[in-house]
């Protein structure tokens, strides 16, 4: 169960934030908001660290995905420096994203993520 719900709300709206980026402007300073300098995204797919990489991982999930965007499934949890979500990329559509999974993140000092774990429960064929 979370002790400070906010903080890890907090982090996590920033994130999707990032992930949701409507220009590389906004992305670049989504990211800076987000991610400590040298932050880094892990999963299946992805092992990244610093803004620059993290930006352009973010350009090519969403060139892979247009019209899509990222949003939360669930609720947030967290304890001390850590915390968990689930997330979905979904269309405007009432249909089921295509592509889901959750992620675990590591905070610093500041509330800016250290570190991502993600994890895929639902990717598209030919999307990997």
């Amino acid at each position: 169960m979370s002790t400070n719900t906010e903080r890890y709300e907090s982090a996590v709206a920033r994130y999707l934030a990032a992930w949701n980026a409507a220009d590389e402007r906004e992305l670049g300073s989504a990211v800076a908001a987000a991610w400590a300098e040298d932050g880094s995204y892990t999963d299946p797919l992805a092992d990244v660290r610093g803004h620059e990489q993290i930006a352009a991982l973010i350009t090519a999930t969403r060139k892979q995905f247009p019209g899509f965007a990222f949003r939360p499934a669930g609720a947030v949890d967290g304890h001390h420096d850590t915390a968990r979500f689930g997330w979905e990329l979904a269309g405007e559509g009432d249909g089921p994203a295509p592509v889901a999974g959750f992620d675990v993140i590591t905070l610093d000092d500041e509330g800016r993520i250290r570190s991502v774990y993600g994890f895929l429960d639902r990717v598209p064929s030919g999307a990997a």
